[in-house]
């Protein structure tokens, strides 16, 4: 089954907890903090398998978890880092997050790979709190949580050429008789369902791969007929082929039918238009198709190479053309470099990093970074506690409450946690 499509969540494995301990021997005094930091979450990992050629693996599976940091320990031990979750997908994978519709990674090669969700860091033990003023600090710091995302897993065939054309004008025939990719041939519209690669070889030697895509029709774009599930594939491909039944067997017109197809590749991707084009003139075999062939050349613009995908007859001559245009076109690469999500990504703040509402006589604080503050904050000790509320006051959530009026013995929520207000 050929899958080209799949929509999946990715929790990544949360850090490992710091360790509170203390050195405790006969002959030492004063032995200090003792505790380890926890260890890395496992990151989450989308990597090429060129064995692969569809996401059928990916369909089954909707969330993908990876392992958690080991916890620190006493006597210094740090916690083991997890391994990383290895996700498997073939070459011309597009990995998107949904929530910001940035492209994590583009995977076009072996050895391509990209981390989608980042493992949270191990929490501190309290060895790393050590300072001259609290030489034995007695509280450690919970792992953070590892990253969670929803991603659109997107397969677009890597292929030098694209054939498009409406149904039933041979392109499944053409390609057959090009390489040895046997696609299904009948005589009824939407016999090709998916996509058939095949890998051609010319006459002085050269090759490249050709990628048959299932008939448009007009409003493909839009979702009819096959829809726009397939137009996709033709982004990557360095040279647009028209395959045109000349013979105009099933009363079109050949001419109305190179523009219908030209419209549907505009509205789906304008720049898809700035590739070569070339039209292969299908069924010539067909007497009705040279006069036919006569009035099509008048209109277009574009090099255009009769041909019988029947008889074979005129099939060497382009693919010696296509050999000779791919030799001078460079690869590009599909995406601007705005659209992908940067590894490092820096952010100012111009507006406050948390809100602050009223839940009846709640105050509720709500954001990301506050969130997670309270997340690795191990509530062990009243050295814990003073040091949460210290991070909240730099963070302005006290001035910001004492604007909204709070008074002392007020509650305030932050997830599921409640508090007591005290100046």
């Amino acid at each position: 089954m050929f899958i080209d499509e799949v929509v999946i969540e990715l929790n990544a494995g949360r850090g490992g907890n710091g360790c509170m301990a203390f050195r405790r021997e006969k002959y030492i005094e004063m032995g200090g903090p003792y505790g380890g930091n926890g260890g890395h979450g496992g990151n989450i990992v989308f990597e090429v398998d060129e064995g692969l050629n569809t996401l059928i693996d990916l369909r089954y599976k909707k969330i993908y978890k990876s392992n958690p940091g080991s916890h620190g320990e006493g006597k210094g031990k740090n916690g083991k880092n997890a391994e990383d979750l290895i996700i498997k997908v073939p070459p011309g994978t597009v990995i998107t997050d949904t929530d910001t519709n940035l492209i994590l990674g583009d995977l076009i090669k072996k050895g391509d790979k990209v981390v989608a969700a980042q493992g949270g860091r191990g929490g501190r033990g309290n060895i790393a709190f050590a300072t001259r003023s609290n030489p034995a600090p007695a509280f450690c710091e919970n792992g953070e949580p590892g990253e969670i995302k929803k991603v659109k897993v997107e397969l677009k065939l890597l292929a030098d050429v694209g054939l498009v054309g409406l149904p039933s004008v041979g392109k499944s025939t053409f390609i057959s008789k090009i390489s040895a990719a046997k696609p299904k041939i009948a005589a009824y519209h939407f016999t090709t369902l998916t996509p058939n690669l095949g890998v051609v070889k010319t006459k002085d030697n050269r090759s490249f791969v050709v990628a048959d895509l299932p008939g448009l029709i007009k409003g493909a774009s839009l979702g009819e007929g096959l829809g726009d599930k397939f137009l996709k594939h033709i982004e990557r491909t360095r040279v647009i082929a028209h395959i045109i039944d000349m013979s105009a067997s099933e009363g079109r017109d050949p001419y109305q039918d190179y523009l219908t197809i030209n419209k549907e590749l505009e509205n789906f991707n304008k720049k898809i238009l700035d590739k070569p084009q070339i039209v292969i003139a299908n069924k010539m075999d067909i007497p009705s198709s040279i006069e036919n062939l006569k009035k099509f050349t008048e209109k277009v613009k574009c090099k255009v190479y009769p041909v019988s995908a029947l008889t074979s007859s005129g099939i060497d001559e382009v693919l010696i053309s296509l050999a000779d245009m791919l030799d001078k076109i460079e690869k590009q690469p599909l995406y601007e470099e705005e659209k992908f999500e940067s590894h490092v990504l820096y952010k100012f703040h111009r507006e406050q990093p948390f809100k602050i509402y009223k839940d009846k006589d709640v105050f509720v604080v709500t954001g990301d970074e506050i969130e997670k503050i309270l997340k690795m904050t191990w509530f062990s000790s009243d050295e814990a506690f003073v040091r949460f509320s210290k991070k909240l006051r730099r963070l302005g959530i006290d001035d910001k409450l004492k604007e909204m009026g709070i008074k002392e013995g007020d509650t305030i929520r932050i997830l599921d946690y409640e508090f007591e207000y005290k100046e």
